[in-house]
């Protein structure tokens, strides 16, 4: 397995979730086994030596590889969710997407002063719902942030939404 072979399991479907927008669905590669435990072992490798204590996942496609992710790195997992479905006292956080306005929440106890993160995403487009997501989790008090989407669309510039100092990894670029 590689990442040719991912980028040919990679389902892409017009006009969703509007006309107009080119969607990326990662559901073909997670139904693969090959390409499921591809992915994870990438980001094993990519963050292994990190020191990350606690993995946020992006509702909801960002749950499945960040739970695995966490429990194999021997770290936390951390919900960002959409309003109103996490049931404790929460940050929250609205932001601009490429097809309108969202807002995501996250726990107000679920990351700690010395918490070094990892913040997962499917797909990075225009940023807006990480960088939504790196605030809230800088407002819990993390001590350091790295951020990883499984799939980069170039074309849309989404890194120029974070600092420079920003560590960003993606797994495609397409």
């Amino acid at each position: 397995m590689n990442k040719e072979a991912l980028l040919k399991h990679l389902r892409e479907v017009p006009d969703f979730p509007k006309r107009g927008i080119l969607f990326y669905d990662i559901t073909t590669l997670l139904k693969d086994p090959e390409c499921l435990q591809f992915l994870i072992d990438e980001l094993y490798e990519i963050y292994k030596g990190k020191g990350i204590t606690k993995v946020v996942g992006i509702e909801s496609r960002g749950f499945i590889l960040g739970g695995a992710l966490a429990a194999r790195l021997g770290a936390g997992f951390v919900l960002a969710r959409k309003p109103g479905k996490l049931p404790a006292e929460t940050f929250e956080e609205s932001f601009t997407k490429e097809y309108g306005i969202d807002t995501i929440e996250i726990h107000k106890d679920a990351i700690e002063k010395n918490d070094i993160v990892l913040l997962h995403d499917d797909l990075l487009a225009t940023g807006g719902t990480m960088v939504a997501a790196q605030n809230l989790v800088q407002k819990c008090g993390a001590k350091k942030t790295f951020i990883n989407f499984i799939i980069e669309l170039k074309s849309l510039n989404g890194r120029k939404a974070f600092p420079e100092s920003t560590e960003i990894t993606t797994i495609l670029q397409l």
